[in-house]
């Protein structure tokens, strides 16, 4: 009997999850890592299959497998983080949660999950961060602006809840969770009376707290963009551009001055060179290590641009 490939093992788990049929696809996705190990797609596939199977260690741990062979996978650090969260592994979810958004600022599931687990954890403020940033990067995210309705709810800033219970329900209308929220809320602001002037959303989407939150500064500090916009995009740029001088001062190492220098040691180890094609010779060095050094001096002032932008951004 014809050992089936890969491929064709790829293939029919992915058909047998169309159908329903999670355990057949499973032994498709395993008898597929049997043959080769070392293929993140397959460990994602069979990790998806797990998480639909209720087996959140063994999703867990092929999630975690694609991290390692393809660690610059955002999607696989944002349900891996998912995952742990469901395992109560609260402080490894955040971790990689966090990994996926720098991987990824715009996946908006990533800072959900995170608000998930800042929730479980009490840490409140950090919660609506995230949810806020979902929203931001989702804005017809219907479950992110309910989470973030029923903070501000503990919060007591009740204008605020009722403008994410109405944006939850524009986008998922008659949602009863939502619509229970909704009325709970305007109760409480019919019952209190309370002033226009309570903190409420512009409409660029800004949001006051009633009592002001407080950045924090530590690993799991969220910057907002709406105060470290300035400072995020110089950084950004300067970042960019010190990638860029890295990169050609590398190149100016294996392409100019390693030749050049080889160059030059040849016609000084052969005693029949001749003066002009040493002249030649120690020229091209010089010219090379010019070029380097005015490299290295462009280097040098994007890092110190790095570093006074970084120093905003942690005192704003």
């Amino acid at each position: 009997m014809t050992r089936e490939s890969v491929e064709s093992l790829v293939q029919k788990a992915q058909q047998a999850v169309t159908q329903g049929q999670y355990d057949q696809a499973r032994q498709s996705y395993l008898q597929a890592l049997a043959i080769r190990s070392d293929l993140p797609n397959v460990h994602y596939g069979l990790a998806t299959v797990c998480y639909l199977l209720n087996d959140l260690t063994g999703a867990a741990f092929h999630f975690k497998e694609v991290t390692r062979l393809d660690p610059l996978r955002a999607g696989a650090y944002i349900n891996l983080g998912a995952v742990y969260n469901k395992l109560d592994q609260l402080d490894e979810a955040i971790a990689a949660l966090r990994r996926g958004i720098q991987l990824d600022l715009n996946r908006a599931e990533g800072y959900y999950n995170l608000g998930l687990v800042y929730r479980r954890k009490g840490q409140i403020d950090l919660a609506i961060q995230a949810y806020r940033e979902a929203t931001r990067v989702k804005p017809n995210m219907p479950d992110a602006h309910y989470n973030l309705a029923n903070l501000y709810l503990e919060k007591s800033n009740h204008n605020l809840s009722l403008v994410h219970y109405q944006h939850a329900l524009e986008h998922r209308p008659n949602w009863e969770k939502a619509l229970h929220g909704l009325e709970q809320v305007r109760q409480i602001l019919q019952e209190n009376e309370e002033p226009s002037h309570q903190p409420v959303e512009s409409e660029t989407g800004n949001e006051t707290d009633e009592e002001p939150t407080q950045h924090i500064l530590d690993p799991d500090r969220l910057v907002d963009p709406n105060v470290h916009g300035t400072v995020l995009t110089d950084l950004h740029h300067a970042v960019k551009d010190s990638e860029q001088f890295s990169r050609e001062f590398v190149e100016l190492l294996q392409g100019q001055i390693e030749p050049a220098i080889k160059l030059l040691s040849g016609c000084l180890l052969q005693t029949n060179q001749s003066s002009l094609e040493l002249d030649q010779s120690v020229q091209k060095v010089e010219a090379a290590l010019a070029h380097m050094s005015s490299t290295e001096k462009k280097l040098q002032k994007t890092i110190e641009k790095i570093r006074l932008f970084g120093d905003q951004l942690l005192q704003k």
